[in-house]
């Protein structure tokens, strides 16, 4: 297996009913369905949609989604769900609407004449650590809950609550202006902190393009989903890196400034192995939400990082 297949293995959760694609429910399943179908079904996760959105996509998926009688060996489709803010007692009432749907998946005189899909992942915001403990208590045990942090501020506190219990934290690395994106600065932290207290993280929005670049329609450098991965992968193998050297990990803009082989992956004189990449993903650096999945796919093949589409097909 290349390098850049290990550390990109189901790193996308394809969120394309978010902006800047912002498509319709229908073309959104379609997508995902087709996706999962194709070549580089390698590099999807989950589908993301909203808790209030639930009807309208299983009146449009349900045709799509893998059946019980047919395609052995056909998983339900995994789903990511956006739930409300944990200062809310509405998450009571999503949750409880998650814990309805998956129960009515789940069974077998339902799933024989319908689709199959299944929540196992929620995300949601929070700004205290009250909220995360309360949010937690109503969590069913099958779930896996990523709580959204502000890191504008100090989120060490947010974090540390998380230490130790089945929750991750969730990061939002861009944008529609140039004032949502998070400095270098402030992403190396969160990384440090989460290292630190052992959460895993995922990251959303802006993450367009493998390297950091100038988006001249948003007016400013956005991160790379490389430099995201690549920095959280060397440090959860090193804990003691620094945020200063995390900064220049999340700043490379040459795609040849990383370093791919046959055993593993480098940046300057860090190296990582096969086996310490994929540690690395499943216990720390888990995923990124994308309005687009062709597109990644795209700038990684330009960069001679993928082989041709139609090596793949062949």
């Amino acid at each position: 297996m290349h390098a850049v297949r290990l550390l990109l293995d189901s790193v996308l959760d394809y969120a394309g009913l978010f902006p800047p694609a912002k498509l319709d429910m229908q073309p959104t399943v379609a997508n995902f369905a087709r996706y999962r179908k194709g070549a580089d079904n390698w590099m999807l996760s989950r589908l993301i949609v909203p808790v209030t959105r639930f009807p309208e996509f299983v009146t449009c998926a349900d045709p799509l989604l893998p059946k019980t009688a047919d395609a052995e060996g056909d998983e339900p489709w995994p789903l990511s769900v956006l739930v409300a803010p944990a200062s809310d007692r509405q998450i009571v009432e999503d949750l409880e609407r998650i814990e309805r749907f998956n129960d009515r998946m789940e069974d077998r005189d339902f799933s024989r004449a319908h689709g199959r899909a299944l929540i196992d992942t929620i995300e949601t915001k929070a700004s205290t650590p009250h909220e995360i403990d309360r949010a937690l208590e109503y969590v069913p045990d099958d779930i896996f809950a990523y709580f959204e942090v502000p890191v504008d501020g100090d989120p060490r506190g947010l974090i540390a609550t998380m230490a130790s219990l089945d929750a991750g934290a969730k990061i939002r690395t861009g944008g529609l202006t140039a004032d949502a994106h998070p400095t270098p600065e402030q992403v190396a932290r969160f990384l440090k902190l989460c290292r630190a207290a052992e959460v895993p993280f995922k990251a959303t929005a802006g993450l367009h393009h493998p390297c950091r670049q100038l988006a001249a329609d948003v007016g400013c450098k956005q991160f790379g989903f490389l430099n995201v991965f690549i920095a959280g992968c060397l440090l959860w193998h090193d804990d003691e890196m620094s945020e200063k050297e995390l900064v220049e990990v999340l700043t490379e803009e040459r795609a040849d400034g990383f370093e791919f082989g046959p055993t593993g992956l480098g940046w300057r004189r860090r190296v990582l192995k096969f086996d310490e990449i994929a540690v690395a993903r499943e216990r720390f650096a888990h995923s990124f939400g994308s309005c687009s999945f062709e597109e990644p796919l795209a700038d990684l093949r330009a960069l001679g990082l993928l082989p041709a589409a139609e090596e793949v097909a062949s």
